[in-house]
């Protein structure tokens, strides 16, 4: 089977629950306010592409390749990073909702997340260094033999992670999220001096 090139083009207010999506290589493309939710985007291929304003939810990323793509005021909700093609796997999010998603094994060195909620989101055995992580909610996320050495958490809030069980050589944290990584002390910690 030949394989279809889309290069510089813009989707714009694309239904894809309704108007298949073609299983193809997008490079340089747009995509605002389209809905991919419950879509198999499985074998597509997504390079330099920027996703505005679209929904994701529960899309399947079987074998998906993502490769320096810019995601920024999507729902993104449940989504399975760890199905997608890890040769090249980066991306950034701004203002992002990627609840109950999983990250679960992937290597995102150098991951941006702004803005964003990651609650409930599984980063077990990831490898985030260098991630920068600006005004994050990690409510509930999982961090388990997570390597997050010389990542930002400096701006962002409810996480709980276990310097004992993740690697956390370097990573940068603020004195307000100094009970996030003493949690399994259950130490009574006042934050109003």
């Amino acid at each position: 089977m030949e394989q279809i090139y889309i290069v510089e083009k813009k989707f714009e207010k694309y239904d894809f629950k309704h108007i298949p999506l073609t299983k193809a290589e997008y490079e340089d493309c747009s995509f605002l306010n389209c809905d991919f939710s419950d879509v198999d985007m499985s074998g597509c291929k997504f390079s330099d592409c920027e996703f505005f304003g679209c929904n994701l939810s529960m899309a399947i990323l079987v074998k998906t390749a993502f490769r320096d793509i810019r995601f920024r005021d999507c729902k993104m909700l449940g989504l399975r990073f760890d199905t997608c093609n890890e040769f090249g796997l980066s991306f950034s999010f701004k203002n992002c909702i990627l609840n109950h998603s999983t990250f679960y094994k992937t290597k995102i060195k150098k991951t941006t997340f702004k803005n964003t909620q990651l609650q409930d989101v599984d980063f077990t055995e990831c490898d985030l260094t260098n991630s920068q992580f600006d005004n994050c909610d990690f409510a509930r996320a999982t961090f388990d033999n997570t390597i997050i050495e010389k990542a930002d958490f400096r701006t962002s809030y409810n996480y709980t992670i276990d310097p004992e069980m993740n690697s956390i050589k370097k990573a940068k944290f603020s004195i307000h999220g100094i009970a996030g990584l003493l949690e399994k002390y259950d130490l009574n910690i006042d934050r109003t001096l």
